[in-house]
């Protein structure tokens, strides 16, 4: 936990951000701003008094769209689904949804029509993916119906990099991220989990090892200590999260 002094430099440091990103919006002709430190919680990013940026320094399209009041909201918003799907930046501009290259994973999560429908005329959205499975998110609007194409290309890699330092500094600043060193795995036991997330029984994983069923057991009994767990299942939902599962 910080003590008194870091938590006022990275409190600083998040006022400064949140400044930056409000005018970072308004010098792009995109200022209406939302953000979210973790698109499945439902408690909107507050400032060091405990009032919602979204109240304070941030405005939306719709001022009557209390966005951060409304816990189904990330539910619905094609917006925040779409960041489920890209770790990049991307924009919607002429009824379109576009990023540095073609995502079809992007498109296929977008939904023009609702862009549209929540007065969106264009917007930049980079999303913000963090340690633990966590997905944070800036999005920059506007009401009018821009051509951003080159707008984005000139500005996305700050824009990006922005968003990472704002929601970053904000989880450092609430002790919101990991606590505690680094979790470092053996092959061994990457691949035990690896194969059991895949749905393996022990004994198919000590068959495609060519290990025994009890070494099989000790190297993921022996990951879930590792990773402050108790049982394969909690082993393989943690280590996911940390980045040692993914797709072969």
């Amino acid at each position: 936990m910080p003590d008194k002094l870091s938590s006022q430099l990275l409190e600083n440091d998040l006022v400064a951000l949140a400044s930056e990103v409000a005018e970072s919006g308004r010098r792009i002709g995109l200022p209406y701003v939302a953000v979210s430190a973790d698109i499945s919680s439902p408690q909107p990013m507050c400032d060091g008094d405990g009032r919602a940026y979204a109240e304070t320094l941030f405005r939306w399209i719709d001022p009557k769209l209390e966005y951060w009041k409304d816990r189904m909201f990330a539910l619905r918003s094609t917006l925040v689904h779409a960041t489920r799907t890209c770790a990049e930046p991307f924009y919607y501009s002429n009824g379109q949804v576009r990023s540095w290259r073609r995502n079809d994973a992007l498109v296929a999560a977008t939904d023009a029509e609702q862009y549209s429908s929540a007065h969106i005329g264009a917007a930049i959205v980079s999303p913000v993916h963090l340690p633990g499975g966590v997905i944070g998110a800036v999005v920059w609007a506007s009401e009018e119906a821009l051509d951003l194409a080159d707008v984005f290309s000139a500005e996305a890699d700050h824009l990006h990099a922005l968003a990472l330092r704002f929601v970053a500094t904000y989880h450092d600043a609430r002790d919101l991220g990991p606590q505690g060193p680094a979790v470092y795995l053996t092959r061994r036991e990457i691949q035990c989990l690896k194969w059991a997330a895949a749905g393996k029984t022990d004994a198919e994983i000590a068959t495609i090892m060519d290990i025994s069923v009890p070494t099989v057991r000790f190297h993921i009994t022996n990951s879930a200590t590792k990773l402050g767990v108790a049982g394969k299942a909690r082993a393989i939902q943690r280590a996911s999260t940390l980045g040692y599962i993914g797709h072969e």
